[in-house]
């Protein structure tokens, strides 16, 4: 019954379809696997495999041995395998078999979250070794226990931010600790991308260093979800070489893995009379309800907080009408809760005393949720790394189980829905960083520099680039240059001002304007869009209407308000080419296609913004007066001859380009590990420096987060994905699934759907003849 227990769920669920309706696109059962046990590693105390015996681990998988080996004779390793594969006790083996053996050894642990951090803590502290003398070290931790863990603490529990902030600036007080570093642990490392990953890899080479002063060597141990190329990954990460271990000896329940496609909405229409969807939320409240119905313990992933709200408490007041009990067993969870209701929600979840919960992906790291039924994900979490590291909360006692893919009305969701091998097959994206960044190097050097003076010897570590930010830091009066090195000079280190989780540069703060009370921040190249006067912002589940937003001051004031419409700022963009560093043309007869990759000016204003109801119609559009933001950064871009546009009316090629650089937006997520908040563009029938039609894709962030570099790597399976999303969808003439986006500064306007074929059709026979 086990291996049929996901096929009866999703009957269940589709019995509750109405007719005429069909919303399954794709069914995959997944076979059970059994676990490869070996002995433990030779050089296991027997008082570690004691210890975890009484925890219930008689013998290690296949490859836990195999990474804890690495790590224990001195290489750095990467262990990239599947949810509920054990990750943990491959480090923790070699670490605390260290501890133990040499009483004077430390290690360090890194997490992306505090929760995660605390869970992993919680975990080791049950194998009851206490003089391991591990302890936390974070924004939670209260004076007098940081006090100790400075003075007595042998394994540190800590996250980037407090590493970066708490740690190396006073990396003095902690000398006892990294004279005797043994080994550093990087827990789910594929989550540091983009700038924050960056800023990590940066930081890791920094500690690195700080600990060659104290005279030691440490190993790294990192701990990833399955992605494309680990060992590569965790080396540009790290700064150091790292094995990979991929192969998971981990034994894993049947699983029946079926995407869903919402209907499309006969008495609804969206921006410009597109077609409009069933929202995945409602659709996957539903689901949710017959799940629970059904009695399967089951966790719903959506993408945001007040999403997650919404889920929960519209599957409540379906089940309420059902038996009101039922209605009682479903709760919503997500950052923001104080960390005794996340443990309260956890337990509950855990022994069955709640049967459904819709959470953010707060719950897609690490924490141990075991044995459910049933994973419901709301949209594309961003890689599909993060979509089997959420099917994996499913079946983790060895039954069968059900995940079900519920897409968002958007070009990827569609294009995964429709080409299932994208989905279920091995992962295709890459994790994306660029420590070489200047925009993140410069405060990371500047932060290196106030911790230990830089010397030419140390460049090497920090990329071939760094002499040249030097020079620059230098220039700014940031650094001083002497015969021995490059040092920092003022009295306050530059720590504080580095936002390692962002750009750089001041936040906006969000403030409320009866309390004072701040609610957040949001970077200062996205407050115009965000909090601009009248944007409706959304913090914690509760709704702010934004009544000015001071960009001098750094302060957007808002009120506590809930109407019934949302906000989307309208803006209008210009993009030049500053430096063209790749530049590869493809000639097809008379025609050409140009291919380049290097840096832009991206100058945006934003001119106003659209009320919008629910339902997607749109109330007005209201008009602002905001300065223009001017972002540098890298871009991938490619033109077209005129000649070879023939395939489209010449009053139709503005909306040609504009609907296929949309759609290529939207689907470059699939080859790097990005989300499309995180990339722009800019299409036009002739730019005036290229000379030609041309459509740019452009990183979001400054000086670039390497996604524009991905792009430009996989442009021919990336284009060739765009235009089957784009000829696959069922829309007449575009619609949010497939050439629509919901970040369009010009409405939306022009598009042309059947154009956008035509030019990537004809781009692709160039490119690939």
């Amino acid at each position: 019954m086990g291996s049929e227990r996901g096929a009866v769920l999703l009957k269940r669920v589709l019995a509750g379809v109405p007719d005429g309706e069909d919303p399954l696109t794709h069914v995959a059962e997944l076979p059970e696997r059994a676990a490869t046990v070996v002995p433990w590693p030779a050089w296991t105390p027997s008082r570690v495999r004691e210890a975890f015996a009484q925890c219930g681990v008689r013998e290690p998988w296949a490859h836990q041995a195999e990474a804890a080996d690495h790590a224990h004779d001195g290489r750095s390793v990467v262990i990239a395998t599947g949810t509920a594969s054990g990750k943990s006790l491959a480090y923790q083996l070699p670490v605390i078999s260290t501890l133990l053996e040499e009483p004077r050894a430390t290690a360090l642990y890194l997490s992306p979250t505090k929760a995660l951090g605390a869970d992993q803590l919680r975990s080791l502290r049950a194998l009851d070794l206490n003089d391991l003398r591990a302890c936390a070290y974070d924004g939670d931790t209260p004076m007098a226990e940081r006090d100790w863990a400075r003075a007595h603490g042998r394994w540190l529990f800590t996250n980037p931010d407090m590493l970066h902030r708490g740690v190396l600036p006073a990396h003095g007080r902690w000398a006892t600790f990294f004279r005797q570093l043994r080994y550093v642990v990087v827990d789910e490392c594929h989550t540091y991308r983009g700038v924050f990953g960056s800023h990590v890899a940066l930081l890791l080479r920094r500690l690195a260093r700080i600990a060659r002063k104290y005279g030691s060597d440490p190993v790294f141990i990192l701990a990833s979800a399955t992605v494309a190329d680990p060992g590569s990954s965790a080396t540009r990460l790290s700064g150091v070489d790292c094995v990979a271990v991929t192969d998971d000896h981990s034994p894993r329940g049947a699983r029946t893995v079926a995407l869903w496609e919402p209907p499309l909405l006969d008495d609804l229409s969206g921006e410009n009379g597109a077609p409009v969807r069933r929202s995945a939320g409602a659709e996957t409240a539903r689901i949710l309800t017959d799940l629970v119905i059904e009695g399967a313990r089951t966790l719903a992933f959506v993408r945001s907080r007040r999403g997650a709200e919404l889920t929960a408490l519209s599957a409540k007041r379906a089940l309420s009408e059902v038996d009101p009990e039922l209605a009682d067993r479903v709760a919503a969870y997500r950052s923001g809760y104080l960390p005794e209701e996340r443990r309260a929600l956890e337990k509950a979840l855990a022994c069955g005393d709640l049967l459904g919960v819709a959470s953010t992906n707060a719950l897609e790291l690490g924490v141990d949720i075991a044995g459910l039924d049933a994973v419901v994900v709301a949209g594309f979490p961003g890689t599909v790394a993060s979509f089997w590291q959420q099917a994996g909360r499913a079946g983790r006692a060895g039954d069968g189980s059900l995940v079900v893919f519920v897409a968002r009305d958007d070009p990827l969701d569609t294009y995964l829905v429709h080409n299932p091998s994208a989905m279920l097959d091995k992962p295709i994206e890459a994790t994306v960083t660029d420590p070489g960044n200047p925009y993140v190097l410069a405060p990371q050097l500047a932060c290196a520099a106030a911790e230990l003076p830089l010397t030419v010897d140390c460049l090497p570590t920090f990329g071939p680039g760094a002499r040249a930010v030097l020079d620059g830091l230098v220039d700014d009066g940031v650094l001083r240059k002497r015969p021995a090195g490059w040092y920092w000079t003022a009295r306050d280190r530059p720590h504080g001002d580095v936002d390692i989780r962002g750009s750089g540069g001041e936040q906006i703060a969000v403030v409320e304007s009866d309390s004072g009370r701040m609610l957040g921040t949001v970077s200062p190249g996205s407050a115009c869009t965000s909090v601009h006067p009248g944007a409706v912002y959304l913090h914690q589940g509760a709704s702010y209407v934004v009544d000015d937003l001071d960009l001098a001051a750094g302060l957007a004031m808002v009120h506590a308000e809930n109407p019934e419409w949302s906000t989307q700022a309208r803006e209008i963009v210009d993009i030049s080419v500053l430096d063209t560093q790749s530049r590869v043309v493809h000639r097809a007869g008379a025609g050409e296609v140009t291919v380049c990759l290097g840096e832009v000016a991206v100058t945006s204003q934003v001119v106003g913004y659209l009320r919008r109801l629910p339902s997607g119609e749109v109330m007005d559009q209201v008009p602002l007066d905001l300065p223009e933001h001017t972002l540098t950064t890298r871009s991938v871009w490619y033109t077209i001859s005129e000649d070879l546009l023939g395939c489209v009316a010449p009053a139709t090629i503005p909306g040609a380009l504009h609907a296929a650089e949309h759609a290529a937006i939207g689907l470059l997520p699939l080859f790097a590990t990005c989300d499309r908040w995180d990339i722009g563009g800019v299409s036009t029938a002739l730019h005036p420096d290229t000379g030609k039609p041309t459509v740019f894709v452009h990183d979001g962030h400054p000086g670039g987060a390497g996604f524009a570099d991905r792009g430009h790597a996989a442009l021919v399976p990336w284009l060739t994905a765009t235009r089957q999303a784009i000829s696959g969808c069922e829309c007449p003439s575009g619609c949010p699934s497939c050439v629509q986006s919901p970040k369009c500064g010009n409405g939306n306007e022009p598009l042309d759907k059947a154009g956008a074929v035509s030019v990537l059709s004809t781009i692709l026979r160039v490119l690939t003849p």
